[in-house]
């Protein structure tokens, strides 16, 4: 069954409690929080005290994507919080299997994340280490892009070199997430998606929990 992270850097934040609320009932499955540095993307986000306090006041596991340079940093500086997953960017890390041992020390699955420029071969090797794959589908760093659909094929080489493996980490696909975009993605053994401004927080009328039911369906 397909699972849906709430990408919470979407919500909206002065009511934050609320939709957290909302999301609980709608039963999403993770909440999807990308930490940003100015450095690897141009643009900031989310500081530890924040997540804090968000885990404070909710049941729904962190998801949380580090697009930042120096990944070891990040880890040490976030791993206290005990999120289900903490991706890492392939491009940002000196030393992979450090990272992931980290995370590993900490008690927290291991993600990578790949931007849509670089080839699905740069992560093969890593495969059998980590417990899931963040594909982004849009340039990190910013709501709103478009789909890059050029990344399904990308996806089609990821699934391709999981057959070779005894262990397949799960998929998660991050960026323009939607109903539209959810269709060419639904036979590509997707395991998450992560829902932003397109599908979840877009201020339609429609309430969190009707939407990931119609999404579900």
């Amino acid at each position: 069954m397909l699972k849906l992270a709430a990408s919470i850097m979407c919500a909206n934040q002065i009511e934050l409690y609320n939709e957290l609320k909302k999301l609980e009932e709608a039963k999403i499955d993770l909440l999807h929080c990308d930490v940003m540095d100015g450095i690897f993307v141009n643009n900031l986000a989310m500081g530890p005290y924040v997540l804090e306090a968000i885990k404070k006041y909710t049941n729904i596991p962190l998801d949380i994507h580090l697009a930042t340079v120096n990944p070891e940093k990040y880890i040490k500086m976030y791993g206290y919080l005990k999120p289900e997953y903490i991706s890492f960017h392939i491009e940002a890390s000196e030393n992979v299997e450090r990272d992931i041992s980290l995370l590993r020390e900490y008690g927290i699955k291991p993600a990578l994340a790949i931007s849509p420029e670089t080839p699905v071969e740069k992560i093969e090797k890593y495969l059998s280490m980590v417990d899931m794959i963040l594909m982004m589908t849009v340039d990190p760093g910013f709501a709103g892009q478009k789909f890059r659909y050029e990344v399904l094929d990308k996806i089609d080489k990821l699934n391709e070199m999981l057959k070779k493996g005894a262990k397949r980490p799960e998929i998660e696909v991050d960026g323009c997430i939607n109903s539209i975009t959810m269709e060419h993605l639904k036979n590509r053994n997707v395991d998450i998606y992560v829902l932003g401004t397109s599908a979840l927080f877009n201020n339609n009328g429609i309430s969190f929990k009707d939407k990931a039911t119609k999404l579900r369906a």
